[in-house]
């Protein structure tokens, strides 16, 4: 399955520079982990308010639950807030292969 995952991110107020530095630098190492292994196909950046740190990811993850798993396994999860959805095939997806939506 693939799951669309907003995540905001809220650095607590007071937090060192150096500490925002290195939990960022262990979310990249994971993150480029967890594309290794196929379960994070994507990262976007959508528009930003002032000061907003925000990111979507496309995850693969055979269901919730090892979506759940992989999410809390990212560094900065600690400081951030996860709005998942489950995505679903959509009979004209032109990724989807040959198949056409008369096909399905």
């Amino acid at each position: 399955m693939e799951f669309l995952v907003d995540m905001v991110t809220t650095v607590p107020e007071g937090t060192s520079e150096e500490a925002v530095a290195e939990i960022r630098a262990r979310e990249a190492v994971r993150s480029r982990e967890l594309a290794a292994q196929g379960s994070l196909l994507r990262l976007w950046r959508p528009p930003l308010a002032p000061g907003e740190w925000r990111a979507w990811g496309l995850f693969s993850a055979p269901d919730a639950e090892r979506l759940e798993q992989l999410l809390a396994s990212m560094p900065l999860r600690v400081w951030r807030h996860d709005t998942v959805t489950a995505l679903s095939p959509h009979p004209s997806d032109p990724g989807a292969g040959s198949a056409g939506a008369g096909e399905r």
